[in-house]
């Protein structure tokens, strides 16, 4: 795709931490490395952006990583030439000065409003369609998706190739653990967690603790800490820490760049997770995952999670589809997990057939980067 010749500009708002930026910063440099566009990511936290890429400098109003123009949003919009093609990731808020350019140009940009994923029916019906307007310049809605007749998910080329040689080779595992300080136990079940704050977390780590199978969970930094530093009943954790109860061992992780924590999905038999990046990459890790969905207001957060759940659980017999149901469900109200932990656990093998059944049927999909590049060639 590098004969487009085109500039596209993505823009940042920084709302979660790191979900909006996990997904920007990775469809930018996939835009720039696989199409060969001329990508410039408007961030308005580089603090935050730091954390999954050490190598940014914080204070530099315009710098060059991985390929992608970085540049910080500040709240003095600087006189700035519009692109060929606009991404509001989240709907986010371009500055009026900004649209005021896109107006100006002879030809105006494609100007798109990345949404946020989601597996509900009507996303298929609205993908696509064009939103409101700004003098001339036209707004397309582009969600991304787990349907056909969506925009698909952020996947590099070759990811699951990567990730299929990774998982195939124990001593690759091994040395990459051994990096981060972990030492797995043989026939240990690994566990990661990364999660919201949760009280349902004590009921599964009970369990957890008092089980055959010994447990090693790896916790990176993140919110989730200060219930697992309760749990554990001490004051705080921090990076390096271990303990142990009965069966289990928990260690806390420190936060890695995004290929670190591809890599560490990748490693272990069961994934927690919480908002959309970590969410996708775990699908992609072809492992029985929890999705921490974020809370929205009046609960509408939980349609989408039985709509997601509707999809990821429709390969699965009835007994282990209510075993998995009865566990997100919870997990994402804050109740107690531990028995619903116990019933998936049941059904492990058919839960790990599935997660890697899940994995291919969402490949078979144009990846969300190719989507946009497509929307854009028809559009022109």
């Amino acid at each position: 795709m590098s004969q487009l010749k085109t500039r596209w500009d993505i823009f940042c708002t920084v709302v979660d931490n790191f979900g909006d930026i996990g997904v920007t910063w990775r469809l930018a440099r996939q835009l720039a490395a696989e199409h060969g566009l001329a990508v410039r990511l408007w961030v308005d936290d580089l603090r935050a952006f730091e954390r999954i890429c050490p190598e940014i400098d914080i204070h530099a109003e315009q710098q060059s990583q991985q390929g992608v123009e970085v540049r910080h949003w500040p709240a003095e919009w600087p006189s700035t030439e519009a692109a060929d093609v606009v991404i509001a990731a989240f709907a986010c808020q371009l500055p009026s000065a900004y649209m005021d350019a896109m107006a100006e140009r002879e030809k105006p940009p494609l100007w798109m409003n990345l949404d946020y994923l989601s597996a509900e029916d009507w996303v298929v019906g609205c993908h696509g369609l064009p939103s409101v307007k700004y003098k001339s310049v036209q707004k397309f809605f582009f969600f991304p998706g787990f349907q056909p007749g969506t925009g698909g998910l952020l996947r590099e080329s070759g990811l699951l190739e990567q990730r299929r040689q990774f998982q195939q080779e124990p001593a690759a595992q091994r040395q990459f653990l051994q990096a981060l300080g972990v030492e797995r136990e043989a026939n240990s079940l690994l566990i990661s967690l990364f999660a919201y704050e949760n009280a349902g977390l004590a009921s599964w780590l009970d369990v957890l603790s008092a089980d055959n199978t010994p447990t090693h969970l790896l916790v990176p930094e993140g919110r989730i800490l200060g219930d697992v530093a309760r749990w554990l009943g001490v004051e705080s954790l921090a990076v390096g820490d271990l303990h142990v109860r009965q069966a289990l061992t928990v260690q806390v992780l420190p936060f890695v760049r995004q290929d670190q924590y591809d890599r560490l999905l990748w490693c272990c038999d069961f994934n927690a997770v919480r908002g959309e990046d970590s969410f996708v990459r775990a699908q992609w890790a072809a492992r029985p995952m929890l999705w921490h969905i974020y809370q929205q207001d009046e609960d509408i957060h939980l349609d989408k999670l039985d709509a997601f759940l509707t999809l990821y659980t429709k390969g699965l017999s009835a007994p282990a589809a209510e075993a998995m149901n009865g566990l997100w469900r919870a997990w994402s109200a804050g109740q107690p997990i531990g028995e619903h932990w116990l019933e998936a656990r049941a059904h492990w093998p058919e839960l790990q057939d599935n997660a890697e059944k899940w994995c291919l049927e969402q490949a078979l999909q144009a990846d969300l980067a190719a989507a946009l590049v497509q929307f854009y060639l028809n559009w022109i």
